[in-house]
């Protein structure tokens, strides 16, 4: 017999299946709903743009290297410390450059002096050959006569008017007379030779510009040069990072000491997926997100050029992709993007920070090889005008050496001026 209490729990069964279908649909359509409007996202914003989070901030890191080896004596900048161009970062004993100046230097007095003296000998020289010429002429005219007297006396000689004895004595004068000439005439040659001689060595150029002092001036501008390379200065405005000297050290020449990086200046490397290189063209805008302040920050900036290959083509050691079992891996390649000076300065950043970037690939230009650049550059990538200026006190020095003045030994260069730290964003980082 069938208990009444079990009869309504019998038919909820058959109520179940219509919600359940109900539920369901009701699902589907949210999923359809969403893919639909993920569709519609995606064809009117999401396809015109490409994204990666593989990107880093690079920037030049200039290593400052010694030219020539030495002893640190002084050490004028640190770690994190912020430098401008110009800046004295490293002093090298500079005893050896200073002697080697003085040197040089009194080499190059000595240089003038005689060269002064080469101007000087010729007029004795043109002298002497006027001398000679005039001694020569005197001998020419005491043969002429000779031989005139010895003429006249031949005809009185078979009269008995002159004797043998007085006609012979004139004709050994005649002998000795052309010997006397063609000795003159020797020295007549020997003189101008020594004149020409001399005035090779001086003809053609000023005692400032003869070649003996030209190169004694070059051997001062090399030792100066020398002393100069003593002071290592920054090249660019940065933060200091990486030192690795010491006072006191010997470092040999090219070896490293500190880095300078500038942080005033820097892009963004986005290494993308092959897959999303087919829209990508140089001068397209991104924007870009830094880990360091998150999304609350927005850089925005430009691409400036596609890797001329892969990641992997580059590294130390390639793939070897034709040998052995091979797995197919997706490559990466590096995009170079600028960031715009007024977020950078508004909200700094360092070498190396993870980034996420955004491009916007909706404009293509439809230009043939823009994925590519095909102009040559025509400017520096960076320059400095640090090392322009620092012969200028050897060129006053060499120009008064050459005067003729005595200038005392220089014992050190002029201190380096302290660059202007009023404006330094050091307070920002």
């Amino acid at each position: 017999m069938t208990d009444p209490k079990q009869a309504p729990a019998a038919a909820t069964p058959a109520r179940n299946p219509p919600a359940r279908r109900k539920g369901l649909t009701v699902i589907a359509a949210a999923v359809a709903i969403a893919a639909i409007a993920w569709g519609g996202w995606h064809w009117a914003h999401g396809r015109n743009f490409q994204t990666t989070d593989n990107a880093y901030a690079a920037g030049n890191v200039v290593q400052i290297t010694p030219q020539l080896g030495g002893t640190v004596v002084s050490i004028g900048a640190d770690d994190t410390d912020f430098v401008r161009p110009g800046q004295l970062l490293v002093q090298l004993d500079a005893a050896d450059a200073l002697v080697a100046l003085a040197q040089a230097e009194a080499q190059l007095a000595q240089t003038v002096r005689e060269v002064r003296a080469l101007y000087a000998n010729n007029a004795p020289l043109q002298a002497q050959v006027a001398l000679r010429e005039a001694e020569l002429q005197r001998l020419e005219a005491d043969a002429a006569r000779s031989q005139q007297d010895v003429e006249r006396r031949r005809p009185l000689l078979a009269s008995g008017a002159v004797g043998k004895e007085e006609f012979d004595h004139a004709q050994t004068q005649v002998t000795a007379n052309r010997n006397a000439v063609g000795a003159a005439q020797a020295a007549v040659r020997a003189a101008r030779a020594q004149l020409t001689a001399a005035q090779a060595q001086t003809e053609g150029s000023s005692q400032q510009d003869h070649p003996n002092v030209v190169r004694a001036a070059a051997k001062v501008r090399e030792s100066y040069l020398a002393l100069q390379r003593t002071r290592l200065l920054s090249p660019v405005e940065g933060h200091v990072a990486k030192r690795g000297v010491q006072l006191g050290q010997r470092i040999a020449a090219g070896a490293p000491v500190m880095t300078v990086v500038a942080l005033n200046d820097l892009w963004v490397d986005a290494n993308f997926k092959e897959s999303q290189l087919a829209e990508l063209r140089i001068g397209q805008p991104a924007e870009l997100t830094a880990d360091v302040y998150g999304d609350k920050v927005t850089y925005h900036g430009k691409v400036l050029g596609l890797g001329a290959g892969t990641g992997a083509a580059f590294a130390l050691l390639p793939a070897q992709n034709a040998t052995g079992n091979w797995i197919k891996v997706v490559q990466r390649v590096p995009v170079r993007i600028a960031l715009d000076p007024a977020d950078l300065a508004t909200h700094p950043l360092r070498v190396g920070l993870s980034m996420e970037a955004k491009v916007d690939v909706s404009a293509q230009d439809g230009a043939p090889g823009a994925m590519l650049s095909s102009v040559p550059r025509t400017t520096p990538v960076s320059s400095t005008t640090v090392y322009d200026t620092g012969m200028a006190e050897a060129d006053e020095r060499i120009a008064r050496i050459v005067a003729g003045e005595v200038l005392p030994a220089l014992k050190a260069l002029p201190a380096v001026a302290a660059p202007d730290t009023a404006a330094a964003p050091a307070a920002r980082l």
